[in-house]
């Protein structure tokens, strides 16, 4: 995943979509508390958010009743916002993005690593998320209606 390009889903060697995404201000890493996004092959662990509102809020992957605003946002402006749905990853690489390596815990499924939705003002294509991987809420729905838990997701840094 090129930080700077857009990211895209493919079905076999087929791209179907691209979209814009933002990833993590401190770069790439997969080690716990660095905020930066983890490299290599994931699979969806868990699907949150089905049916819920465009621009309902999560903390800790739970709704908390909030939809975003640009009132709510100048209200709590240190949030991080997790907006419209959660696909939360799993890492599959041992030592590379799940359980530990020399350094400590890489694990992205402990790191709490999403593709969320972000609200509109945020820009794309530009490294600003605490790990995550940020979408478009639009595009979010659309992507979430087409995966499963279990799809495959790979983080690559181009």
């Amino acid at each position: 995943m090129d930080q700077n390009n857009p990211s895209h889903i493919q079905q076999y060697s087929e791209v179907i979509r691209n979209f814009d995404i933002s990833t993590a201000k401190n770069g790439i890493g997969s080690q716990e508390g660095s905020y930066c996004t983890p490299l290599g092959k994931h699979s969806i662990a868990a699907k949150i958010g089905t049916d819920l509102p465009i621009n309902s809020v999560f903390v800790a992957r739970e709704p908390t009743g909030e939809i975003y605003s640009e009132q709510l946002g100048q209200q709590y402006p240190d949030r991080d916002w997790i907006l419209t749905r959660i696909l939360r990853l799993q890492g599959c690489e041992e030592g590379v993005n799940k359980g530990h390596n020399e350094l400590g815990c890489c694990d992205s499924y402990q790191r709490y690593i999403y593709i969320h939705g972000t609200p509109d003002t945020e820009p794309m294509g530009v490294p600003l998320s605490h790990g995550c991987v940020r979408m478009r809420n639009t595009d979010l729905i659309w992507l979430y209606e087409q995966v499963e838990q279990g799809t495959p997701v790979y983080i690559t840094a181009s």
